[in-house]
């Protein structure tokens, strides 16, 4: 890989990293959702800064080429992001609907407690 592209790949991933890490600061992004995106932009900025670990990797994998071994590795991660956010998805969607039954029992409660206290109370008529 010619070296420009090493360092317009390396100052792209660490904009990358500033801004995730930027975000996070200001609490826009939590840091448990941000872990892995940091782990790959470290993975990946040590792969740029060092190619020769590209091709040794790429040749302990049993892929032909270094840039294969990065699109499948790509695959993999995305795999893995997706996965994780369907487990967040299910369990948000598991929550909200446990949420929305107590909130209807509580207004069911209140209505009882209303429609009660207006039959205690004599009319002022």
């Amino acid at each position: 890989m010619p070296m420009k592209i090493q360092y317009i790949i390396g100052l792209c991933l660490i904009v990358g990293l500033v801004i995730i890490i930027n975000m996070i600061r200001k609490r826009s992004l939590e840091l448990k959702y941000a872990l892995s995106w940091i782990l790959a932009i470290v993975f990946v900025l040590i792969l740029v800064l060092f190619p020769a670990l590209q091709v040794l990797l790429s040749n302990l994998l049993g892929i032909a080429t270094p840039v294969n071994m990065i699109f499948f590795l790509g695959f993999c991660f995305s795999l893995l992001i997706i996965f994780t956010l369907t487990v967040i998805v299910s369990r948000t969607t598991d929550r909200l609907r446990k949420l929305a039954q107590q909130m209807a029992i509580l207004e069911q409660k209140v209505r009882d407690l209303e429609s009660l206290e207006k039959d205690q109370i004599p009319n002022q008529e």
